[in-house]
Parts: structure tokens; C-alpha cells; sequence
């Protein structure tokens, strides 16, 4: 988080001083997704048709949506419960299609933009999106049809925690319930240590001159990508620093802890079935039935 107290030449000394490589989850090993103007920058990334760094472009949501509603067997009147729903974009078209859909994201500005989406598409009766931590937020106990986990977002979460949140994912689900699970592919995860930086008036890191500079480090015992960015915002001298965790997984690991968790067995689609997406090939999804 932003630190307007510390001078530049401290934090370039502490960039200095850093471990390397680092410790996973410091500071909480996550993007400050809740910080509002963080927030409302985010989702000027979700709503860019031209990447898909952080939302697919429409054309690919598109086929990914139908994907699932034949994967995990959707029929109108379904409940569906979208995990980290980001700014609803899948929600709201599973909604057009007649379902009951509850989504939870830690973003204020992409809870706000779901909503008004929801409404904008007369299906605002038909959506709940929550403004909450999915480690902590309460899920209807066989409250629905299906769930959603996708874009890597467990990823985001140490072990225990992720295996946490799939218990729960799992008692959310009555019985015959499917979710859908969407990782990188372990094997395809940049392994190489790499660091970059760049200057911008605009962008994630905000709006006015900054220096960006980036770091990746790979955990090759615990399969962790981690990725230290340290911004200095060149009017103010405000300093942030963030470190973002993905724990990454096998297959085989990810298989076995969906089946703890209490699913039956679980398909394994790699490349998105062969989905023309610009990405297909570096993903694994997994779809269960409870």
C-alpha cells in the first residue's frame, strides 16, 4: 500500500536491501484490490477490448460462456454462484439466460459496475453482487446449481486457504452441483527470474508521471510465481510497493484437492478445449460434480 511517508531515497535503498527472493504472501501477497482508486483503475483494465490481461475481450467471453452452460449442464432458473465475479461480466450474461446469480469480489468499483450492469440489462432482480472477501463471505449452504472460480483467482490464495475455500464451495453446492475451476498450466508458468521497468502518466499505478519497477521470481520447491512491483509517483514522491503470490499447481494436485474438498471425479480440459482464445494454451480448467 501506498507509504507517502517514506522518502524516495529510503525506498530505493529498501528495493536494495530486499530478499531475494522474497517470501510469499508478504503484505498479503495480493493486488490492493479494495483501495477504491486502485479499484476504479482495475476495472478500466477489465473493460480494455484491447487485451486480455485482466477480463477476456467480449468475442471470447462470449464463447467461453457457452461453453460452460454446456460443460456444467445450465438451464434457466439455475443458481449459479460467480467467486471473485470482478465486474460481472460473466454474471450478467448467465443472467440474460435466466439464471439466479450471486457474485462476491473485494473490488469495490467492479461491484458497482456489475450492478449497474445488471440493471442496464433488466436482469437486476436476477443478480446479488456482494462487496466481500470470499474467505470470509457466507455462501447458502446448498444454495446452488453452480459455481464459478475462473481467471486463475485461486491461484491468489495460500494452499490451506484455497483448499478452504473449496470445502466451502463444496457444501454451497447441492447435491449434483458442478463448479468450474480455470488455472494456468503449471508447465507453461514463466519460470525465469526477470525484471523490467517502464515510466507512464496513466495506467494501473495512476494518473499522472511514474516509474514502474518490476521483478519475477519463481519458488521452484513450493511453485510459486511471485511478482514485486515498486511504483514511485514522480510529483509527489509517494512510494508503493505490492507483492503478488499465485500458487501454481499440478494437475494431478489440483485433481486430488478437489476431490478432499468432496466432488466426485473431475474432467481436466486443457487449452480450453481447443476454444480459439488468444491464451488457450497456457490454461488448464477443471469441472466437478458434487
Amino acid at each position: 500500500m501506498p507509504n507517502s511517508q517514506s522518502s524516495i531515497s529510503d525506498f530505493l535503498w529498501r528495493i536494495y536491501r530486499r530478499a531475494d527472493p522474497p517470501q510469499p504472501w508478504m503484505n498479503d501477497g495480493n493486488l490492493p484490490w479494495n483501495e477504491p482508486a486502485f479499484s476504479q483503475r482495475m476495472l478500466q483494465e477489465h473493460l480494455d477490448q484491447s487485451h486480455g490481461a485482466a477480463s477476456r475481450a467480449d468475442p471470447e467471453r462470449k464463447q467461453i460462456v457457452n461453453w460452460l452452460w454446456e460443460k456444467l449442464a445450465l438451464e434457466k432458473g439455475h443458481h449459479i454462484l460467480d467467486v471473485t465475479c470482478g465486474p460481472g461480466l460473466y454474471a450478467v450474461e448467465f443472467a440474460r439466460r435466466g439464471c439466479i446469480v450471486k457474485g462476491i469480489d473485494f473490488s469495490p468499483a467492479s461491484i458497482e459496475y456489475a450492478r449497474n450492469l445488471a440493471a442496464q440489462n433488466d436482469v437486476g432482480s436476477q443478480c446479488q453482487f456482494l462487496e466481500q472477501d470470499v474467505r470470509t463471505a457466507e455462501f447458502e449452504v446448498n444454495g446452488f446449481e453452480a459455481a464459478l472460480f475462473i481467471y486463475g483467482q485461486l491461484a491468489v490464495f495460500p494452499r490451506d486457504q484455497a483448499q478452504a475455500l473449496l470445502n466451502k464451495i463444496t457444501r454451497a453446492l447441492k447435491p449434483g452441483g458442478m463448479l468450474c475451476v480455470e488455472l494456468l498450466d503449471q508447465e507453461k508458468v514463466d519460470k525465469n527470474k526477470s525484471s523490467w521497468w517502464f515510466t507512464d502518466d496513466q495506467g494501473l499505478w495512476g494518473d499522472r508521471p511514474f516509474l514502474h519497477l518490476g521483478e519475477r521470481h519463481w519458488l521452484p520447491e513450493q511453485k510459486i510465481s511471485i511478482e514485486q512491483f515498486f511504483i514511485i509517483d514522480l510529483q509527489s514522491g509517494t512510494t508503493t510497493e505490492v507483492n503478488l503470490s499465485d500458487q501454481t499447481y499440478a494437475a494431478s494436485e489440483m485433481e486430488q484437492m478437489l476431490l478432499e474438498a468432496g466432488f466426485g471425479s473431475v474432467d481436466i480440459f486443457k487449452n480450453w478445449s481447443d476454444l480459439p482464445l488468444y491464451d488457450e494454451s497456457e490454461w488448464i480448467v477443471y469441472v466437478t460434480k458434487k
